[in-house]
């Protein structure tokens, strides 16, 4: 089936959205976090310990899953979600993000890239029809088209020649589709130029796409940039459309991004800075490197009801992650995750309230970020 959206509530004080996405493998409640799956699974953390934390959608990665398990593989297999055995919808980010941060093992032209595979150091070719082509394999639930995407302090000149090529890609990735049980995102590109970002939108609005991303933020801009370009997009796209912002963020830039009107986000966060020892909590990150936690028996966050706070104490994991054993990483990572999800929860459940600018303004003002 085709993906359906469905506007629910506005908040009466902010842009905050609550809406629900129908895919062919279920339903996506918004403000939704996506945990990033790249190769498969998200880092340290099985499917069934995921499903039990509640998440709705993961999300992998193009580029990796062209290189291995590569389309030989997935088609023997029938399709992706067969073969890590997830029965919730996928989201498939197109790559580019990856190849583009290559510039010495790439090379792009008109017809797509090419470049040098870390696996084998073999050369590959990606179009956007092939690049389509293999996320219909993939049997995405949602596709991204592949877009050139720059770093956001990048100069005008170089800005300007990566959207135009953005918008000439993305209109043969719609032309590329052929499955109607996926649908496909357009990516907005312009760095940091609002004049830009408002071409971009306006060309990939008049495409038609089932949804639409605000992508080349979180790439080398300052906060305050990314907060005020995460608002002035988010403006700019179909109010019956869902809107994704791409590799954003911290709990604060959720908060933001949703009070902006954004309805979706991926990051590897929850998981990336579990591995430094690093857990979000309704009281602000805990940094359990910190020598202070190595006697200190309290749980990561007492209102936490997972496994994790009901269990294990502060110097436990602290010992684990002093000590580099994986079990801490796997830890704090469930927890981050769960406090990710009922973070999510929270602020569909203020939207519907019509209370979130309060909520916002609270978190933003007393959660350590």
């Amino acid at each position: 089936m085709p993906l359906t959206f469905e506007l629910l509530a506005e908040d009466t004080g902010s842009k905050a959205r609550r809406t629900r996405i129908t895919t062919s493998h279920g339903v996506i409640e918004t403000p939704v976090f996506m945990p990033v799956g790249t190769f498969g699974a998200v880092r340290t953390l099985d499917h069934a310990e995921l499903e039990g934390i509640g998440t709705q959608i993961i999300l992998g990665n193009t580029y990796h899953l062209y290189l291995r398990p590569g389309p030989d593989i997935l088609t023997q297999r029938g399709g992706y979600h067969r073969l890590i055995h997830w029965n919730r919808p996928i989201l498939t980010d197109s790559g580019g993000f990856q190849i583009f941060s290559l510039p010495h093992q790439r090379t792009l032209s008109e017809k797509g890239v090419t470049f040098k595979s870390y696996v084998d150091q073999s050369y590959k070719h990606l179009t956007p029809e092939t690049n389509i082509a293999f996320q219909e394999l993939i049997g995405s639930d949602i596709m991204m088209v592949l877009d050139v995407c720059v770093p956001s302090t990048s100069p005008r000149e170089v800005a300007v020649e990566a959207m135009h090529r953005t918008h000439r890609w993305a209109e043969r990735c719609k032309k590329a589709k052929s499955r109607n049980d996926t649908s496909l995102f357009g990516i907005v590109q312009g760095a940091i130029f609002e004049d830009l970002r408002k071409e971009s939108a306006a060309t990939l609005s008049a495409l038609d796409f089932d949804g639409y991303a605000i992508g080349g933020l979180a790439v080398g801009e300052t906060d305050e940039e990314r907060e005020h370009f995460t608002n002035f997009t988010a403006e700019l796209l179909p109010r019956h459309k869902p809107r994704y912002l791409m590799g954003v963020g911290t709990p604060h830039d959720l908060v933001r991004s949703i009070r902006a009107g954004v309805d979706m986000f991926d990051c590897i966060i929850p998981t990336n800075h579990a591995r430094q020892g690093v857990a979000y909590t309704w009281d602000g990150k805990v940094r359990l490197r910190r020598t202070k936690y190595a006697v200190d028996e309290s749980p990561l966050d007492p209102t936490c009801a997972c496994h994790v706070c009901a269990r294990y104490s502060r110097s436990y994991l602290y010992q684990l992650n002093k000590c580099e054993e994986p079990t801490g990483w796997r830890l704090i990572s469930y927890h981050n995750t769960w406090f990710y999800e009922r973070l999510m929860e929270r602020c569909r459940a203020e939207i519907e309230k019509g209370t979130f600018a309060q909520f916002a303004q609270w978190f933003l003002s007393s959660v350590d970020d």
